[in-house]
């Protein structure tokens, strides 16, 4: 699973090097896997988990009266393009929400 801003400028360029080498990429951004990636699996974006608990230390909060957060909503994003070329075969009935990229 590739993430991170690091990879953010060449992603395309990843994409088709992993393409050429029939080597299935999972990225963390839908704009990777429109790109040329294989797939993107993502929790909801929005303000990270880390910031909202800074957010509620900064103004006062005691870390053990903060709950553990975790994502709840996660969204995949499959390029049925890259899946033809990789010659997989994904059962898109099996998610429930999912964006296909043709």
């Amino acid at each position: 699973m590739v993430g991170g801003g690091v990879f953010t400028p060449g992603c395309r360029r990843l994409a088709d090097l992993a393409l050429r080498v029939r080597l299935p990429t999972i990225f963390t951004q839908r704009e990777h896997a429109e790109d040329g990636g294989l797939m993107s699996y993502r929790t909801r974006p929005g303000l990270p988990p880390a910031r909202r608990v800074l957010d509620k230390l900064i103004k006062g909060a005691k870390p053990a009266d903060l709950p553990v957060e975790q994502p709840t909503r996660f969204f995949l994003t499959i390029n049925r393009k890259t899946t033809r070329a990789l010659g997989l075969t994904i059962r898109l009935d099996c998610f429930a929400r999912r964006r296909v990229i043709e």
